[in-house]
């Protein structure tokens, strides 16, 4: 049995944020089937899920930079990580209030685990999210938050010093009677026969957190769905108990929402801003519309409203920064149901993880539904479902072009499987390797076909990026310094040099001493077109026979990429 932490350290973070994960991923569809505020879209548990699943990929990156070294992660390392993923991921109204609890108790468990910090981590987070939401409502997951720190802060006023199992403890208890009461609090709940579904969500978060300090998921009674509402009773359990006149059965769509359809839209970004901006972003978005939520700050901010102008949302966040990752969702509401106004599908799509914006252009005009990857904020698989659901054919390829992101996009093919897709995952590596396959796509041809061809060439094109060295370290090439020029053939360091040019002609020399047809390169945003120019000559000069092709990739991680085919 795994010794148990005395306070929230690194490892424990890591393990509450996948137990965490699996809590949420149990739960996800009878969330889903309680949701009907603000919106009975019937989504809430997934985008919780979602929003998790970032926040764990996060901490994960964390600990896997430590791989190479004796220690894990520093606390303050792994909490950080953790708001920030969740921050970047966050999905629906629900998704970002809990990125903002998150990012609350981040903000103290970063000086320390302890039950001291515990119990002002879930106050602040609190505070945090009520200020979060434009015109916070009685019996969401606010009131579920809020319950769960006054309920940690009075076992310690009861109580004296306390250690962090009893300071769990008393969070969830206080968080489960919250949620059991929400129904009494929302007119809407209680006409329904449910309870507040983020709510319900944040008592799962919570009960991860009590597992994780505790060895022991908390007791669970019988499951709840439509029509029941738990109750906490003795030990932390949960029964069901049918809500006051709704009728055994009723499920979250036969109760539309207070006030009407209300907005057509659903408007999210992450935005890059001042936070003087951001107020004054606030109040224009508040006059739009509702459900407005802005969460983050330190320069980026997740936005969240339900709006009938999208335009104009989209246009207040270009106004007040550098909106990105937009996402806009249509639903109209008739008898409660969420209605996606859609076309027929077509046969087949390519879905493409590009680096930058620069790729993301030459992949559209290729036809491709594209995905960006921005530095250090790789995709979760949420945003790669969302991504084949755009591109709304009955057939779609997968192109993940990272090594790292393999697991990601087989889930989210999987996902996209169970919706009924027919998705085939092409294991790409680097983006060259997906502009080559990109080329050979030909979706008349027969699936299977297409498919294998798309490998094929994916398969035949070896790949290579420059990188800039951020400390000494070991590699395959001997000792690096920190500023050094990296040059990585087929994800190996396999070139040090000391300037971008000498060490790019270096790694073309090795990778066309095995022979080649076609030369790939992207220049990645700050590097000058000469660049280009020095080894086209290059490769002209030494190479017959062997042609170049030149794209710009815009902002990416890497200052080049190359591809030998």
């Amino acid at each position: 049995m795994p010794q148990l932490p005395d306070d929230l350290n690194a490892v424990a973070v890591r393990t509450w944020c996948s137990l965490a994960l699996e809590a949420l991923g149990r739960e996800r569809a009878e969330i889903d089937a309680i949701n009907v505020y603000p919106i009975a879209d019937g989504d809430t548990g997934t985008n919780l899920y979602l929003t998790v699943e970032s926040a764990a990929a996060a901490v994960e990156a964390v600990f896997a930079a430590h791989e190479t070294g004796a220690t894990a992660p520093a606390t303050a390392d792994a909490v950080r990580a953790m708001a920030h993923g969740a921050l970047i991921g966050a999905r629906g109204n629900s998704g970002t209030i809990l990125a903002q609890l998150l990012r609350g108790m981040a903000g103290v468990l970063a000086d320390g685990g302890d039950a001291a910090h515990l119990r002002l981590a879930l106050t602040r987070a609190a505070d945090a999210a009520r200020r979060a939401v434009a015109h916070p409502v009685e019996g969401t997951v606010l009131t579920v938050a809020a319950a769960a720190a006054e309920a940690a802060a009075g076992e310690s006023a009861a109580g004296g010093e306390s250690d962090l199992r009893t300071v769990v403890h008393a969070a969830y208890a206080g968080a489960l009677a919250a949620l059991a009461r929400t129904p009494e609090q929302l007119a809407v709940l209680g006409r329904a026969g449910v309870v507040d579904a983020g709510g319900r969500g944040l008592v799962a978060v919570l009960g991860a957190l009590v597992e994780t300090v505790t060895g022991q998921a908390p007791v669970r009674g019988p499951r709840t769905g439509p029509g029941r509402t738990p109750a906490p009773v003795d030990g932390g359990s949960v029964v069901g108990l049918p809500v006051g006149g709704t009728p055994e059965g009723a499920g979250p769509l036969d109760c539309p929402e207070d006030g009407g359809a209300g907005p057509a839209f659903e408007v999210i970004y992450l935005l890059e801003a001042r936070d003087e901006q951001v107020a004054r972003l606030r109040t224009r978005l508040d006059a739009l519309g509702d459900s407005l939520v802005v969460v983050g700050g330190d320069g980026l901010w997740h936005v969240h409203v339900h709006v009938d102008d999208a335009g104009a949302a989209v246009e207040a966040g270009v106004e007040a920064g550098r909106p990105y990752r937009i996402r806009i969702t249509h639903f109209a509401t008739e008898s409660g149901h969420d209605l996606r106004v859609q076309a027929e599908p077509t046969q087949r799509a390519v879905v493409v993880v590009v680096p930058g914006d620069g790729l993301a252009g030459l992949c559209t005009e290729a036809g491709a539904t594209t995905v960006i990857a921005r530095p250090g904020e790789p995709p979760a698989s949420g945003e790669l479902v969302d991504a084949i659901r755009r591109a709304h054919a009955r057939e779609v390829v997968l192109l993940p072009n990272d090594a790292a992101l393999r697991h990601t996009a087989a889930a989210a093919a999987e996902q996209a499987r169970t919706e009924g897709v027919r998705v085939a995952l092409v294991p790409t590596r680097a983006a060259v390797q997906g502009i080559a396959a990109l080329a050979v796509h030909e979706p008349d041809r027969g699936f299977d076909e297409d498919v294998v061809a798309m490998t094929a060439a994916a398969g035949a094109t070896r790949y290579a990026e420059l990188a800039v060295a951020e400390r000494q370290s070991w590699t395959m090439a001997g000792i690096c310094q920190a500023g050094d020029i990296l040059g990585l053939i087929d994800g190996d360091v396999a070139v040090i040099g000391a300037d971008v040019p000498a060490t790019a002609r270096t790694v073309l020399d090795r990778m066309l001493a095995a022979g080649g047809e076609l030369v790939t390169l992207v220049l990645g945003e700050d590097v000058p077109d000469s660049l280009a120019d020095v080894l086209e000559e290059h490769v002209r000069e030494g190479y017959l026979a062997v042609d170049t092709v030149v794209y710009r990739g815009g902002h990416q991680r890497a200052p080049l990429l190359i591809g030998v085919e």
